[in-house]
């Protein structure tokens, strides 16, 4: 074969590096990103916080250099002409001149993805840390560690070092729940090794410091499983009859108690009807997991992205400040590198660049955070004001359409993002939902007929709860077509408990 030189001409579409960093910071949580963000400061000396200044989301000036804020001045204005609030709402971000044609390309993406699986639970519904009106988002102080307070307890205790040892490596074996993970044949053997004397006197010592342990606040720390975390809370009350069958109850028949069998529970402990009702009671009011209370709360904590607030007889949508980094762009440095010759082409100016792209998504990222949550509050008012069970059915592509966006666009921005509304703090997927035909000829959203069929077991007789196919029929007679099985799934979705569990006793 000759060798020979051919032109082909051909089209491809190719992300550049700073695309690529766009969709990446699109995607991110809020804790993903911060830690970003900590490692792109400790990587470019060009890129600063900007701590001293905190301005209000109402008034925030641009902090960026003299040479780049003519053009930054002038998209502010391309952008209140466009009815964009984002720039106002982000505080602390160096801005810049983004072109049009890079915009779009980065928000619509270059892959599809499929969105079959859309989340419709919200992953967090939070509410007012406290009676004072504080916000959920708000941080407060981490709380004292199950560990920390029997380790205060311990401290008080006059026991022998050996013994006070021993109650020590029991309160380090508890899991969060207060429950001993280990035996104490495995802890024993773990100290002592191979030498089996040992094993013997440390096994001896830990059971006595299991004894204490037991005794120690919270009631039933230290229990190796349910039943006997139930009954150590249960010896603690005063004694009467229904404590002494509930003893009996949670020792050998919680299976039974769990399936409501009141039958089986009265041949089997030989106690009447009313009793087994009062034993019942005394175990309903024990807390199952006595760590609970010492759980730390940061765990728990959603962080919202976006905050809406009742502005009028509308609604305000406002990035929360608390997530806004507060960037900028080392003045100093860059006057540097643009007056040294033939800095163009050198590291320290491809550094700077760097950090100008990097500023720069990171202000994309919360432009277009906004512009979707306004416009899910836009297209979902009913929820904010009469909450879930009027929300409408939402899917992705409307919100696509709407902004001019790809459906992947919207699938990054939704996910691990959370806006606080006056009934909580929710994912964004939450507000995207399936939808159910109806006798009307509409359609109603599945998130609001879960918020209905909340409502219909909550309202249930307890002696007679409703099965899923009542619970369908019901709905049908509101003019919604819900299978039984599409029924018992949203059930499940929302934790509530079949028929046979709700029924009381």
């Amino acid at each position: 074969m000759k060798p020979s030189l051919q032109v082909r001409l051909s089209q491809h579409l190719s992300l550049t590096p700073q695309l690529q960093q766009s969709i990446r910071l699109l995607q991110l949580s809020t804790l993903e990103l911060q830690q970003e963000i900590e490692q792109m400061l400790e990587q470019n000396p060009f890129l600063e916080a900007d701590e001293e200044s905190v301005t209000p989301p109402e008034a925030a000036p641009e902090r960026i250099s003299a040479g780049e804020r003519e053009s930054a001045n002038d998209e502010a204005e391309s952008r209140a002409e466009g009815g964009t609030e984002a720039a106002a709402d982000a505080p602390g971000l160096d801005s810049a001149e983004f072109g049009t044609a890079e915009r779009e390309d980065w928000e619509n993406g270059t892959e599809r993805e499929d969105f079959d699986g859309i989340a419709e639970v919200p992953a967090f519904a939070g509410e007012r840390a406290d009676a004072e009106g504080a916000e959920p988002w708000e941080r407060g102080g981490a709380p004292e560690s199950l560990q920390d307070h029997l380790r205060g307890q311990l401290a008080g205790m006059r026991l022998e070092p050996e013994d006070a040892a021993a109650l020590a490596v029991l309160i380090d074996s508890l899991n969060d729940d207060g429950y001993l993970e280990d035996s104490l044949d495995e802890i024993a053997e773990h100290l002592a090794g191979n030498d089996e004397a040992r094993r013997h006197e440390l096994l001896e010592r830990l059971q006595c410091a299991l004894k204490w342990l037991q005794s120690m606040e919270p009631l039933g720390v230290g229990a190796r499983d349910l039943a006997e975390c139930l009954t150590l809370q249960l010896r603690a009350l005063p004694r009467s009859e229904a404590q002494a069958i509930a003893i009996v109850v949670c020792g050998k028949h919680l299976e039974l108690l769990a399936r409501r069998d009141i039958r089986k529970l009265m041949a089997a402990t030989g106690a009447d009807e009313e009793l087994l009702r009062e034993a019942q009671a005394l175990i309903v009011a024990l807390e199952p997991k006595p760590g609970r209370p010492f759980t730390l709360a940061e765990s728990n904590i959603i962080v919202p992205d976006v905050i809406v607030q009742r502005s009028g007889r509308g609604w305000k949508v406002a990035l929360n400040p608390e997530v806004m980094p507060r960037l900028r762009i080392n003045d100093l440095y860059a006057k540097v590198v643009r007056g040294a010759r033939g800095a163009n082409g050198s590291p320290l100016a491809a550094r700077l660049q760097e950090a100008r792209w990097f500023v720069k998504n990171i202000q994309q990222r919360f432009d277009t955070i906004h512009r979707v949550s306004q416009a899910i509050v836009g297209r979902q008012k009913g929820f904010f004001t009469h909450g879930a069970i009027a929300m409408k059915p939402l899917v992705l592509r409307e919100i696509a359409d709407e902004l001019g966006l790809h459906e992947s666009t919207i699938s990054r921005v939704t996910t691990a993002k959370y806006m606080a509304t006056p009934f909580g703090t929710f994912e964004l997927k939450y507000f995207f939902g399936s939808s159910l035909n109806t006798d009307a000829g509409g359609s109603a959203s599945s998130t609001a007929v879960r918020a209905l069929l909340k409502q219909l077991v909550a309202a249930e007789d307890p002696a007679r709860p409703l099965s899923d196919s009542h619970l369908s029929q019901m709905l049908e007679e509101q003019g919604i077509h819900v299978a039984r099985r599409t029924v018992a799934k949203y059930r499940e979705s929302m934790k509530i408990a079949p028929t046979n569990l709700r029924r009381a006793m």
